[in-house]
């Protein structure tokens, strides 16, 4: 009988590692239609759900250089995993501190496309075996459009397209330096911030980005998104 269980739930936990990889797989190919945010946003009462999925050739390279400045900025350098906050985190929590963040550009588009909201080390223990398939599985082009085309960006925007129409008015190919760094301002609290009606906060953070876009630009820290600016 345990050997009957046993060999039943091996089968059950093979299967769903196939299962997984499969999903990130398909995901290489295929536009993320939603995420398990939304319907969580949307049983929490908010607004309708606007989201454009859009080629990475159609949002503004301004956009990919402030979140790369703002989010992090080794995208290009790491292979999906920052160990070091990882191990930080471990340490302050065997202390008994709250969770770190610190997650890259990977981790988040894995948590995004793939997971619920959470702070759990459940919830970020799957995240890494998902960023370490994402960045396997994926170029990291492919890992910023998607992270651009799902992220939260406010009460029921979701995605570079609908961020720039709802909050400036226009497609998300035409952000400029400063719209760019607006939205990328507001990314660690978009319920909270706006970047088309920002306060004293956002509007300093905004000049900070701009500054580290630039640098992100000249330094071609955005190589391997955008190879050739």
């Amino acid at each position: 009988m345990l050997r009957r269980l046993f060999r039943w739930t091996a089968l059950l936990l093979i299967g769903l590692v196939l299962l997984s990889i499969l999903w990130v797989a398909a995901y290489r190919m295929v536009p993320v239609g939603w995420t398990l945010l939304m319907p969580i946003r949307a049983l929490e009462g908010a607004a309708p759900m606007r989201k454009e999925w859009v080629p990475l050739d159609r949002i503004s390279p301004n956009l990919v250089h402030a979140v790369i400045g703002a989010e992090d900025s080794r995208f290009c350098q790491h292979a999906g995993i920052d160990w070091d906050a990882v191990r930080a985190a471990w340490a302050e929590n065997q202390e008994g501190g709250r969770m770190r963040g610190g997650s890259t550009i990977s981790m988040q588009t894995a948590k995004n496309a793939f997971l619920w909201p959470s702070r759990t080390w459940l919830r970020k223990g799957l995240e890494a075996w998902f960023t370490i398939w994402v960045e396997l599985l994926w170029p990291k082009a492919r890992v910023m459009e998607v992270y651009l085309n799902i992220v939260e960006w406010g009460d029921g925007i979701y995605g570079a397209e609908a961020a720039a129409r709802s909050h400036f008015g226009k497609a998300a190919a035409d952000l400029t330096r400063r719209e760019a760094a607006a939205l990328a301002a507001v990314l660690p609290s978009p319920l909270k911030w706006s970047a088309s009606k920002p306060g004293p906060y956002v509007r300093n953070r905004t000049g900070i980005l701009e500054r580290r876009a630039a640098i992100v630009r000249r330094e071609g820290l955005a190589g391997c998104v955008l190879p050739k600016t």
